[in-house]
């Protein structure tokens, strides 16, 4: 009972978590400095209807990217909103936006201006490095502003250090049940492999001497 427990106890983690959960390398320094080139980020799998002002996500664009890479950059602004910049603030629907993210503190970059509504579906995304990020801005002439199509986005970074453990925990304990499964199971084969101990032979009834 135990062997077939512990396999699907890691087989359900190992797949739960290739299916809802990934990871991936930081390839540059243009999400810096939350997250350093060489990081490794731990990402949630979603779709464009699940997508927020203010995540870090993965992208895939080909034909602005390279064709085969996932693109790492931050949600400014979402279907509807209209993102703004004087060349000293973001703002998002008029609001300015405050960035504790930023490299440098600095939310501009190069400083320039620009005035974006972002049409239904789509994202204005940004690096949170800003002097070295080629993100919405660098294509606000494209005929959409810049922006991305929401179902674009692949992946969403999140603090995976208590869930990774969690995980790893899981296939351990599948992983030790299974083995202790079939340690009981060989147990049991070579016990009745042996068969019954062999019992001693009753002592002859005592006889009385003769008087």
């Amino acid at each position: 009972m135990l062997v077939p427990l512990g396999v699907l106890l890691a087989a359900g983690t190992w797949l739960l978590g290739d299916s809802a959960f990934g990871g991936h390398s930081v390839g540059s320094d243009a999400m810096r400095p939350t997250y350093e080139q060489g990081d490794t980020v731990f990402t949630k799998k979603i779709d464009g209807t699940d997508v927020h002002r203010g995540d870090a996500v993965f992208y895939y664009l080909p034909g602005r990217y390279t064709d085969t890479a996932l693109v790492f950059q931050r949600v400014i602004g979402v279907g509807g909103d209209r993102v703004s910049c004087d060349g000293q603030q973001v703002r998002v629907n008029g609001k300015p936006l405050h960035e504790t993210y930023v490299a440098g503190g600095d939310p501009v970059g190069d400083g320039k201006s620009y005035d974006v509504k972002v049409p239904e579906g789509r994202l204005f995304v940004m690096g949170d490095n800003r002097v070295n990020s080629r993100d919405s801005r660098y294509f606000l002439s494209d005929g959409q502003s810049g922006t991305i199509p929401a179902d674009a986005v692949r992946e969403r970074a999140f603090d995976g250090a208590g869930l990774a453990i969690a995980m790893a925990g899981l296939l351990i304990g599948g992983f030790v049940l299974a083995l202790i499964g079939l340690g009981c199971g060989l147990a049991g084969y070579l016990i009745m492999r042996r068969g019954p101990r062999a019992q001693p032979a009753p002592a002859p009834p005592y006889v009385f001497p003769s008087p």
